[in-house]
């Protein structure tokens, strides 16, 4: 009968190495489940020895690191939305009982060729090699970031992987809505920018150079609306290549700016004070990092390490700094209170809650709901934002159409006068 040596945890979260006899590998799977254990790895001491054997007497030359079987050429990291989908699958095929490595074979089976699935054959290659779930994510930085892995342990340690899977899956599922509804409600305001700014492209490139050609032939002095446009309409003719490269330049200088630290600092402090958009802005973080913290609490993370988590998260230098002087106080020994007051970058609400869950010790809750809060306010501004976006729009183009339109017809006007 096979023997299987195998990896586990027991109900305290200590770690169990043994070896134990079944007629496979599910049939081993459940004998050890039956002992009260949770299976980290197991494998076949005999085809272990033998796989081992043959590799040595072939003498196959190494894998180069980096690339591993099966594996296809990729550019970028892995989508939320995949990830978000692969956490939620893993999360049930855990809870309904299968190896974590059968698990990824199996999601790495029926994922398409890229990022995501280049990740899972290195994680399975890790696994496989003795190298623990949280481990070998650990190596895919492109796919799974430190919230991800540091989840992960925590589960492996608690020898609850599914539970903290499924708060995993759910915590990336909240994230991806929020982001969707803000993305989905700026697609209509964006459009309508677009369609306008490619009509007035249109006007200044095509039509204002064919009205200037009857304006020289007839001699007619100009006024100096029409002077004024029409020089907009030549620098357009002459240079419209610096059109798109104007907003990429501002782009490129703004990351430069941002790659030093004070330099990113004040663009973010600016960011956040900018009306109705710092505003959602700031809510949007407080929320996203909340939920994290939340998460990484009720997953038995350590404070100060979730801590550290939850400032990577928050990709705003202000409120980066904000957690840094957070972490050093909490270090000293003071409650997370006293200090996220005296940052000011969160309402006294937030203060108050986060005070009363360190009492009751139920700070993870509190968290949860002051997410819950902030969601539904950056939902509110969004809405309000598009709401006002749609007359602005609407202002801004009369602006626009009204003044080409009297810049075009005044010299007609007076052309016609003069003719008759």
């Amino acid at each position: 009968m096979p023997v299987f040596q195998y990896e586990a945890m027991d109900n305290t979260g200590l770690e169990v190495k043994d070896t134990i006899e079944a007629p496979s590998e599910q049939e081993a799977q459940q004998q050890i489940r039956e002992k009260g254990f949770f299976v980290t790895k197991i494998q076949e001491r005999t085809r272990a020895k033998k796989k081992g054997a043959k590799k040595g007497a072939e003498k196959k030359p190494a894998r180069p690191q980096g690339k591993k079987k099966g594996g296809t050429f990729s550019i970028g990291g892995v989508r939320s939305k995949h990830l978000c989908t692969f956490t939620r699958q893993l999360s049930t095929l855990q809870d309904a009982g299968l190896p974590i490595l059968r698990s990824l074979r199996i999601l790495e089976g029926q994922s398409k060729p890229g990022p995501l699935k280049n990740a899972l054959i290195g994680v399975i290659d890790d696994i496989e090699g003795g190298s623990t779930l949280s481990e070998a994510m650990s190596k895919q930085p492109k796919a799974f970031d430190n919230l991800y892995v540091n989840m992960v342990k925590a589960g492996e340690a608690g020898g609850a992987l599914e539970v903290i899977l499924q708060r995993l899956a759910e915590f990336k599922e909240k994230a991806q809505s929020l982001k969707r509804k803000v993305i989905g409600a700026m697609i209509y305001p964006a459009a309508v920018i677009t369609v306008a700014g490619g009509i007035v492209f249109f006007i200044m490139y095509y039509i204002i150079p064919k009205f200037k050609k009857i304006f020289e032939d007839f001699d007619t002095e100009l006024p100096g609306i029409t002077i004024t446009l029409i020089a907009f309409s030549d620098w357009v003719v002459n240079y419209w290549f610096l059109i798109p490269a104007i907003p990429i330049s501002i782009y490129v200088v703004i990351k430069i700016i941002k790659k030093n630290k004070t330099g990113a600092f004040v663009m973010d402090w600016i960011a956040l004070r900018v009306p109705l958009l710092g505003k959602i802005i700031e809510k949007s973080i407080i929320a996203r990092i909340s939920r994290t913290l939340g998460t990484l609490i009720a997953s038995g993370v350590p404070i100060l390490e979730a801590l550290i988590i939850a400032r990577d998260t928050a990709g705003n230098a202000v409120f980066r700094r904000a957690f840094e002087n957070i972490y050093a106080a909490i270090r000293e020994g003071e409650s997370m209170a006293v200090p996220l007051k005296e940052a000011r970058i969160v309402d006294d609400m937030v203060v108050n809650m986060v005070d009363v869950g360190e009492e009751t010790g139920a700070l993870d809750t509190m968290l949860y709901k002051v997410a819950d809060v902030y969601e539904e306010e950056v939902e509110v501004l969004v809405d309000g934002l598009v709401n006002l976006l749609e007359p602005l729009m609407v202002v801004i183009l009369g602006l626009i159409v009204g003044f080409i339109v009297i810049a075009l017809f005044m010299p007609l006007i007076k052309l016609l006068n003069d003719l008759s």
